[in-house]
């Protein structure tokens, strides 16, 4: 775990890279992310002040596009779909059953780090739903006994 000096120091390297880019906080923000796996708080007021925004800006952008994270994940990110497709063919269910075999809700990481459980909102897998996406990889007509296959799989 980095101390506040160190991630600042990543930060301002960051932004050094995207200096002079138009509209840049996106980018500047998915950086920081793919750096350190979240966005750290300690970062926020470092962005805004070279953007020339307010700290609370920046943490509203932030907080606006729900793939931001403010704490570390899980080694595996599990997604489930919400849409109302997928609800017509069973997510609600689905998504009971995951938070009840994973002993979470909706945006927290397991104790032992295992597994983040998180909502999304349409994966385009429509005709195959209920969907999710499992560490990046879209998984369709998901039911019980194959999230149960996928969780075993991520211990």
């Amino acid at each position: 775990m980095l101390d506040s000096d160190q991630t600042i120091s990543r930060v301002e390297e960051i932004l050094a890279r995207h200096q002079g880019m138009e509209g840049a906080l996106l980018p500047i923000l998915h950086a920081i992310q793919a750096e350190f796996g979240h966005v750290p708080q300690d970062a926020l007021p470092v962005v805004a002040k070279a953007m020339n925004i307010s700290r609370a800006e920046a943490h509203g952008v932030m907080s606006f596009y729900h793939d931001f994270r403010e704490a570390p994940v899980g080694r595996h990110v599990l997604k489930l779909c919400r849409a109302e497709a997928c609800q017509a063919m069973g997510a609600d269910r689905l998504a009971d059953h995951a938070k009840t075999t994973l002993g979470l809700d909706w945006h927290e990481t397991a104790k032992d780090g295992s597994v983040t459980l998180e909502p999304v909102f349409c994966l385009g897998l429509c005709a195959c739903g209920p969907a999710a996406l499992v560490d990046g990889k879209l998984v369709g007509r998901l039911d019980a006994k194959k999230l149960d296959a996928l969780v075993e799989g991520m211990k």
